[in-house]
């Protein structure tokens, strides 16, 4: 997709990754409206409110080109898996970003991109994260059966799935308390690979452990 002039929103902006990302996209000539939980714009707890935003947004620009969501809650060890816990990584890791979708759809004109800020949990479920992995993995398994069914309609589905990157996040665990991580990649370079991505139209952005590197499709 061209950037320049595309008419975006993004979820999360306050936060280190989606706030990168509106920068960045910003600077490539993107109208963008930002909507953050800091900034009083929404609650991930509330759904409704989430696809009110979408509506909020394309009013405001006149339509959308671009959704990006990076919202999500990391809960670790024994403490994360109680109903409580799980039902909040459920709702703010999966639901959210499908309510945002959701909205999102019929406001794009014949086209239009989705973008999604998941995790490598929904590749490598990993032991003391149990919750938290499922929640990604079912945000992802949705976005890929979503990309088949808007395929037709011009509708794009770009999965992005990085690697542990130091924002904090493990920090504001809504559970447990994490074990000491080591990020294997920087925000500078997963921004400037999404941004190749929705550039080129891609479907999926990964990340190989084992090789230490990035893939993309």
């Amino acid at each position: 997709m061209d950037l320049s002039g595309a008419r975006t929103l993004v979820v999360g902006a306050s936060g280190v990754l989606g706030g990168a990302l509106a920068a960045a996209l910003e600077k490539e000539g993107a109208r963008v409206v930002t909507a953050s939980r800091r900034a009083g714009s929404f609650d991930a707890m509330d759904l409704e409110r989430c696809a009110a935003v979408v509506d909020e947004a394309a009013a405001e620009l006149g339509g959308l080109d671009l959704l990006v969501v990076a919202i999500g809650v990391a809960a670790f060890g024994p403490e994360a898996e109680t109903d409580v816990v799980t039902e909040h990584l459920f709702t703010v890791n999966t639901m959210a970003p499908m309510a945002f979708v959701r909205a999102a759809l019929p406001r794009f004109d014949g086209a239009g991109t989705v973008c999604v800020l998941s995790a490598i949990l929904a590749d490598v479920p990993t032991p003391g994260m149990a919750a938290y992995s499922a929640s990604k993995a079912g945000l992802s398994a949705w976005l890929t059966a979503l990309r088949g069914e808007q395929r037709k309609k011009g509708v794009r589905v770009f999965d992005v799935r990085p690697p542990h990157i130091e924002t904090g996040l493990a920090g504001r665990a809504v559970a447990g308390e994490a074990l000491p991580l080591k990020a294997a990649a920087e925000v500078d370079e997963l921004v400037g690979l999404v941004l190749t991505g929705l550039r080129e139209d891609s479907r999926e952005l990964t990340f190989d452990l084992r090789r230490g590197e990035f893939a993309r499709r």
